[in-house]
């Protein structure tokens, strides 16, 4: 079996959301963890585990970032931490997976799918094994208990239920 880490000043957590039902809102995580294992290099049937604090989520607007820690959003004072774990790993050609697993946000846990692009593996001039990685997906908040918006005068509402991730990541071999 080997065993992954993630290299944090390579990777990003990220997430978009449409504010007012026509701009988007982009935002990340400043802090996580996660590590993968795999058999040998061939990420097929790997298993991912990760996590975020949710007291690090930044969209670069001080209040906007105070109030997705609120009770409104993410309560990162009770739910310090999101998580998922993966549960399989389908690879679909040489470079494409999706990859199932359980998302824990807000005290709820449900699965979530991701399309997983394989960038490839290689060695950095240090001797490092890397391998590289771009997930997406979307998910709808409210199901995770990410409830809070408000109308707009001329129909919709404030914040959108759809969220799509975009996460980069780069994998450092153990």
């Amino acid at each position: 079996m080997t065993q992954w880490a993630i290299d944090p000043t390579h990777s990003e957590i990220g997430f978009k959301v449409k504010h007012m039902m026509f701009t988007n809102v982009s935002g990340k995580f400043e802090k996580f963890e996660a590590k993968a294992e795999s058999e040998g290099e061939d990420f097929a049937e790997a298993k991912f585990y990760f996590s975020a604090d949710t007291e690090s989520v930044s969209t670069g607007n001080a209040d906007r970032d105070k109030h997705l820690r609120s009770e409104d959003f993410f309560h990162a004072e009770h739910f310090p931490k999101l998580t998922f774990t993966s549960t399989s790993m389908k690879k679909i050609s040489d470079h494409e997976f999706e990859l199932t697993g359980e998302l824990s946000v807000h005290g709820v846990t449900k699965p979530i799918t991701l399309k997983v692009e394989y960038g490839g593996t290689m060695q950095d001039p240090w001797g490092n094994t890397k391998a590289g990685f771009t997930l997406e997906g979307k998910m709808n908040r409210k199901e995770w208990g990410l409830n809070w918006n408000a109308a707009l005068e001329a129909g919709g509402v404030l914040v959108s239920e759809e969220v799509r991730l975009n996460i980069d990541v780069q994998l450092v071999k153990q």
